[in-house]
């Protein structure tokens, strides 16, 4: 009577099985895989220092915000109160975050609030301290603000916001509150005014009356 096979000879012997029976198989017959994924998402540009670097180390005492999280926090800023609120309270430190949208085109939950005429939004995150400028308050009316960074230094007319908008295009989307900063807008450098497509789309919502 033969020895009873023990369970390592056994597990020994299948797996020497299922690999002959794996190389057997023809390529056609082999089980496909699907490549793999490539990751969407805004890719950091190459660097290599050609100076010397800064005398001062960074201490990292603390982690980086995630730039995911950042970058949520700019675009819900847009348009998505609830959900700015909502994001700020699980970390506070988002108040100042900025994303780069590629180019160096920063901007902050403020900056995306200020050019899209969210005074809700606006009023929320400067409740909370974040740090107003001239484009924040050209959209909000404020004139006297406005005419102060100005005095200070009067190339700021030429200044570019997020995505490039001007000075006069906030005070456009501020819309009524702001006429008196877009026509003193006018007055130090006068351009031609462009229709601004969702400030339009607000005011056609607006004028709807329910029958």
């Amino acid at each position: 009577m033969s020895d009873p096979i023990s369970r390592r000879s056994f597990a020994l012997t299948t797996g020497l099985v299922l690999a002959g029976a794996a190389e057997s198989m023809s390529a056609d017959e082999k089980p496909k895989t699907d490549p793999p994924k490539v990751a969407l998402g805004p890719v950091e540009a190459p660097f290599e220092r050609d100076y010397p670097p800064p005398g001062f180390k960074p201490s990292w005492k603390k982690p980086q915000v995630n730039r995911t999280l950042a970058a949520d926090f700019v675009i819900f800023a847009h348009s998505e109160f609830e959900l700015v609120k909502k994001l700020l309270e699980k970390e506070p430190a988002l108040l100042n975050a900025t994303m780069d949208w590629g180019g160096g085109d920063w901007e902050s939950g403020l900056g995306a609030a200020s050019h899209m005429g969210r005074r809700d939004v606006v009023e929320y995150l400067l409740d909370r301290g974040a740090r107003i400028d001239i484009f924040c308050a050209a959209m909000m009316g404020q004139l006297d603000a406005v005419k102060s960074f100005l005095t200070m230094q009067p190339k700021l007319i030429d200044a570019k916001g997020p995505h490039g908008f001007s000075l006069h295009f906030h005070a456009q989307v501020g819309g009524k509150e702001a006429e008196k900063v877009l026509d003193y807008l006018q007055t130090v450098k006068k351009i031609e005014l462009k229709p601004v497509p969702f400030l339009k789309k607000k005011t056609d919502t607006s004028a709807k009356k329910p029958e």
